[in-house]
């Protein structure tokens, strides 16, 4: 595997540890529609939460929040109208973004973006 699917796979789990500790329930991890992925879907206080994670081993090409450009935001946003289809009982939404930056194995910060985009 390829050094920075090591770091995503990582990073994915760091978010979900994080996540659990402030109270989220993680409904599921790596959710596909097409060709499309959610990296995390989790619900709390009755909303569902769409998150994208992103970690990076090194800052040099800017943050990890960063790389979650308008057509990918796009792109979450069809794999969650996908989604509702298959569970429609859910009325509030709201999409996340987890940036991390990992450094020798070491987690150097992990920033949590409620509300990032609509």
């Amino acid at each position: 595997m390829a050094k920075h699917n090591e770091t995503g796979i990582k990073g994915e789990q760091i978010a979900e540890n994080f996540l659990l500790k402030k109270g989220y329930s993680i409904l599921h991890r790596n959710w596909c529609f097409g060709k499309h992925e959610v990296d995390l879907i989790a619900e709390k206080d009755n909303t569902l939460i769409i998150i994208e994670v992103k970690t990076r081993s090194s800052l040099a090409f800017g943050f990890p929040e960063d790389a979650v450009t308008p057509k990918k935001q796009g792109y979450l946003k069809s794999a969650t109208e996908a989604f509702l289809d298959q569970h429609p009982q859910y009325e509030r939404i709201q999409f996340d973004i987890i940036s991390i930056h990992v450094q020798r194995g070491e987690t150097k910060e992990i920033m949590h973006f409620e509300d990032a985009f609509y």
